[in-house]
């Protein structure tokens, strides 16, 4: 902080706060992290904002953890998918075998394996989610010091994207 004419300011590239960390691809410079789970339409089913550096396979159990219950059928409300996908990043034995313990079937790929599992198919649902939530200029380069802002913005951002499928959905 610097001090200028009776008050502190931040210096020039403070960009931060909460939840970022040195991205490994960008200089290490710090950055967040959008996680992002969906259903196999694209619709975001939960967002986790994260520092750049933390690994992906962290939080691949929070992700599955913060579904909220999807209601609309009499009984029980379903709180975990039938099965979860992902690619290398998410590959972890203890994490395959959490999957399985709450009766989730991972389709993960495996690291060390030659490219061709045929996830690719599937993967790109996410990919374009993940496009959609970056195409808002606040979501894309992050300004907001609190993560609670962000992350607001980013609940707001898959908002408006549940709102737009559900629209095309019924005209």
């Amino acid at each position: 902080m610097v001090a200028r004419g009776g008050r502190q300011r931040f210096g020039p590239g403070c960009f931060g706060g909460e939840q970022t960390g040195p991205s490994p691809t960008d200089r290490r410079k710090n950055g967040s992290k959008h996680h992002v789970i969906t259903d196999a339409n694209g619709l975001p089913l939960a967002a986790i904002l994260t520092g750049a550096n933390r690994h992906d396979v962290t939080q691949l159990l929070p992700l599955v953890q913060a579904i909220p219950p999807i209601s609309g059928q009499r009984g029980r409300p379903r709180r975990r998918p039938d099965r979860v996908q992902g690619d290398r990043a998410y590959h972890s034995n203890p994490h395959r075998d959490a999957l399985v313990q709450l009766g989730i079937e991972p389709v993960l790929a495996y690291r060390g394996v030659e490219h061709g599992s045929g996830l690719g198919v599937f993967r790109w649902v996410v990919e374009r989610t993940l496009s959609w939530l970056h195409q808002f200029r606040r979501l894309r380069v992050r300004y907001e010091r609190r993560a609670d802002i962000h992350e607001a913005f980013m609940t707001l951002g898959c908002i408006i994207i549940c709102w737009r499928i559900l629209q095309n959905a019924f005209c």
